[in-house]
């Protein structure tokens, strides 16, 4: 036997699908709401993206500029070494009992050998060689560099047939007490400014020049 619903059954299911559709389309409004929320902050986003690209730009062209200005200084540097720091390079360790009769600043670029290296002030003659690295602050990191160039050195002079005995030298405009004691310590002499000339220090008691 069927049964059948009454109107005001039918109007209570009816009153609860349009219940379940009016509650589906606030969540449909919510979302909607949401994705353009949504939007206008990936807009703000992408604005400054491309704010933050553009600034990128200006660094990178600032750095640039820089980058030219410190080649200039560096070039500047190179020529204040050739005209005053190595000639008295010269006379000060003649007073050491060294007489080199050349002074240079060198690069090496042996490709074959995959050997570069540069030397601040190359000081030379028939039987040694000192190379001197230049810093205005050495730090430990540009002695343990030297050390590493002076092996360089020693190589190239090998495959040339350089029988010479090589030395080496760090100098600073600022010295500590802590460096200037690693330095004397892996056999380099030391350079320090003293009034208006500088000091060359001789690594002596348990220390002694490093030769390569």
């Amino acid at each position: 036997m069927e049964t059948t619903q009454t109107i005001p059954e039918w109007r209570a299911v009816a009153d609860e699908i349009w219940t379940i559709i009016r509650e589906n389309a606030q969540g449909l409004k919510e979302l909607r709401e949401s994705q353009k929320a949504t939007d206008k902050q990936l807009k703000a986003t992408d604005k400054q993206l491309k704010a933050t690209d553009k600034q990128l730009e200006a660094t990178d062209k600032q750095l640039e500029a820089t980058g030219r200005q410190l080649g200039k200084l560096g070039n500047r540097f190179g020529e204040m070494l050739e005209y005053m720091v190595i000639p008295n390079l010269l006379v000060k360790f003649e007073e050491l009992g060294f007489t080199f009769t050349k002074a240079n600043r060198t690069e090496i670029k042996d490709k074959e050998h995959t050997i570069f290296t540069e030397v601040d002030a190359l000081l030379e003659n028939g039987d040694k060689v000192m190379a001197v690295e230049i810093k205005t602050k050495p730090d430990s990191d540009d002695i343990k560099d030297h050390l590493e160039r002076m092996e360089k050195l020693r190589k190239y002079a090998d495959l040339h047939n350089d029988k010479r005995t090589y030395l080496g030298a760090v100098a600073g405009v600022v010295f500590s007490d802590n460096e200037k004691a690693y330095a004397l310590k892996k056999g380099f002499y030391v350079i320090e400014p003293s009034g208006d000339t500088f000091n060359i220090i001789e690594p002596k008691g348990d220390c002694h020049p490093r030769e390569w």
